[in-house]
C-alpha cells in the first residue's frame, strides 16, 4: 500500500455559517491523504493509469470547494463522496484536513480546521 499526499492545496472560496463569509469569501486550505492498496503496478511501470492522477485529484478539489456549504465539515464529506466516485478501486481511504484561514471570530489564530478519516 502507498499513499498520495496534497499538503497546502490553497483555495479562494464562499464557505461559512455567515453571510458575510458566503459573500466574501475566505482562503481555505485543503491537504488530503489518499491510501492507494495496489501502488505496485505504478512502481514498476512508471504509467499514470497504474496509479491515482493526484493533478484529477487535485481538480476535483477546487471542484467541489467552488460550491459554497455551511460548514468544513460537509465540505470535507462533499470531497469524500467525489473522491469514492472517481476512484471506486483504486482508493482504500485516506483523511482529508480542511483549513480556513483567518476565520471571523474575535480571536487571534491562524486558521480553524476539520479533519476526518474515510
Amino acid at each position: 500500500m502507498g499513499q498520495i499526499k496534497i499538503n497546502g492545496l490553497k483555495i479562494y472560496a464562499h464557505h461559512g455559517v455567515l453571510d458575510q463569509e458566503r459573500r466574501v469569501g475566505n482562503t481555505f486550505v485543503v491537504d488530503l491523504v489518499l491510501d492507494v492498496p495496489d501502488t505496485e503496478e505504478a512502481e514498476h511501470s512508471d504509467d499514470l493509469k497504474d496509479t491515482i492522477n493526484y493533478a484529477e485529484v487535485i481538480a476535483l478539489v477546487q471542484e467541489v470547494m467552488g460550491e459554497p456549504k455551511n460548514l468544513l465539515e460537509r465540505v470535507a464529506g462533499a470531497i469524500i463522496l467525489r473522491l469514492k466516485a472517481a476512484y471506486p478501486s483504486q482508493l482504500a481511504g485516506g483523511s482529508i484536513t480542511i483549513s480556513k484561514l483567518a476565520p471571523p471570530i474575535p480571536a487571534e489564530l491562524v486558521s480553524v480546521s476539520y479533519t476526518t478519516e474515510f
